[in-house]
């Protein structure tokens, strides 16, 4: 199992309170190349489970796919989407026990799209975990211009539908929400 990242986030403190089980879908999108979460997430819902890893760039599903077929990963199916973009996930509607958004609200620019998707996903009582930067550390995470208030999240995610779970305390330098779908 590699560690690399998880001095500054480790996806074992937010797993842990979601009790994934075996047979569960759960999607990262935006799970970006080093799989930091769909790869525990993978060993979590056995391979019984699906876990999708969607993401925009190609190169970054190719190293995942990689991984996959290296270290034995066979619950774990790359979905190249557009997550700006409602229903292009080729994932069915309702089928999601819980969705991951890491790091990426602050990056896109259609962040009440990138929602809308996610809860198109989720199953009734689904889960959307949200974890983003509040601050940054020197070069790392966005500007702060770019950076997205957890005021901001929980208004556009109430928007959707979505009711505040649980808060998971994680390090100064993100937030993390979980939301159901009600």
């Amino acid at each position: 199992m590699s560690t690399a990242g998880t001095a500054l986030l480790n996806p074992h403190l937010v797993l842990e309170p979601l009790t994934l089980q075996p047979g569960m879908r759960v999607a990262d999108l935006g799970c970006g190349r080093t799989g930091h979460f769909i790869f525990p997430i993978s060993r979590l819902v056995q391979d019984t489970g699906i876990v999708y890893a969607v993401d925009i760039v190609k190169s970054t599903l190719e190293t995942i796919a990689s991984r996959c077929r290296s270290e034995g990963y066979n619950n774990i199916q790359t979905v190249w989407s557009d997550i700006e973009r409602v229903g292009s996930a080729p994932i069915p509607n309702e089928s999601i026990n819980v969705c991951f958004l890491v790091n990426v609200l602050s990056m896109v620019k259609n962040k009440l799209a990138v929602l809308e998707e996610a809860t198109r996903l989720l199953t009734e009582n689904g889960l959307l975990t949200i974890i983003d930067w509040q601050q940054n550390l020197g070069t790392l995470g966005p500007t702060a211009a770019a950076l997205i208030l957890p005021e901001t999240i929980k208004a556009l995610s109430k928007q959707q539908g979505l009711q505040l779970h649980q808060q998971i305390e994680l390090n100064p330098y993100h937030y993390c929400y979980i939301f159901k779908k009600v």
